[in-house]
């Protein structure tokens, strides 16, 4: 596995996955409309959660943001996109707690730390529906490289995905 280091906000610590973390993330993973823009639906046991969240297949990197309390607030990602160089990102916030700015303020710092890394580009595919996290990805600076029309089939059908790019030479 890949080291996961600890990474810092002004507000939140992001650390790696425990698995602990499944019954505070199961809450809103078990919600289907919380899964909606998910590529599978929504999860019906603390076990399948925690398989799918340690898949020892999956090539990515998991931090699980946690407040000053040790309240777990999400899980964002990193993984090998097409090329070296290239990563891609996502994040969950736990349904309870969205809206309060947790998804920018971990994704900002999680894409600092990506870059300082070397990553020349980062990147994230989006639901063409999924508006908060559209917003998201536009206030951190991304920009919309495609709109993948019929492109992906989910237990919701087939769907339009947007494809948003950071190029490191643009991030302030």
């Amino acid at each position: 596995m890949t080291n996961i280091p600890i990474i810092t906000t002004t507000r939140f610590t992001m650390r790696p996955l425990r698995e602990a973390d499944t019954a505070a993330l199961f809450p809103t993973f078990a919600d289907q409309q919380q899964n909606l823009y998910m590529s599978r639906a929504h999860f019906t046991s603390e076990a399948e959660l925690w398989g799918w969240l340690a898949d020892p297949d999956w090539n990515g990197r998991t931090w699980i943001a946690e407040d000053d309390e040790g309240a777990v607030l999400g899980r964002f990602v990193a993984m090998p996109a097409h090329e070296n160089g290239v990563q891609e990102i996502g994040y969950v916030t736990v349904k309870h707690r969205q809206g309060e700015g947790i998804a920018r303020e971990c994704s900002e710092v999680l894409v600092k730390h990506l870059l300082h890394e070397g990553a020349r580009k980062l990147i994230a595919e989006v639901d063409v529906d999924n508006e908060p996290s559209i917003k998201v990805l536009e206030r951190l600076g991304f920009t919309r490289e495609a709109h993948l029309r019929e492109h992906e089939t989910t237990h919701i059908g087939l769907r339009d995905i947007l494809l948003y790019g950071l190029l490191s030479s643009e991030f302030s």
